[in-house]
């Protein structure tokens, strides 16, 4: 089961940098596109709570709970699920990550903000 599980935590890392992406990058997509616009509005609420919560993200705890049933050491874990954590995970200080993202998630409303009482007639 250990080499699957690894896998898994693989997939799953891929996954939530794919979340990342779309609640940094999701606003490109979502002009006159109203329920990916609410789809992506509610992620990036939610990436406000998670950081500002004391709660742990659910693909977080998959990711540890697969990494740890697969028996992932600092010293010997697999490339992609190395690479992607880096990526995932930077070193900075967790107060100054927590900051940046919840200044990119309100910077990101904002942007909607301004769509929306700059609409015109076509939509936002």
């Amino acid at each position: 089961m250990g080499d699957f599980d690894l896998i898994m935590a693989g997939v799953v890392l891929a996954v939530h940098l794919l979340f990342i992406f779309w609640v940094i990058l999701g606003w490109l997509l979502t002009r006159r596109r109203p329920l990916w616009r609410g789809l992506h509005i509610a992620c990036v609420i939610y990436g406000i709570f998670i950081e500002v919560s004391n709660l742990s993200c659910p693909l977080t705890w998959a990711e540890t709970r697969l990494e740890q049933s697969g028996g992932l050491s600092p010293y010997r874990e697999p490339f992609i699920v190395r690479i992607l954590g880096l990526l995932v995970y930077p070193d900075i200080p967790l107060r100054v990550l927590i900051a940046g993202a919840v200044l990119v998630c309100v910077g990101i409303l904002g942007i909607y903000f301004w769509r929306y009482t700059h609409r015109d007639a076509s939509g936002w």
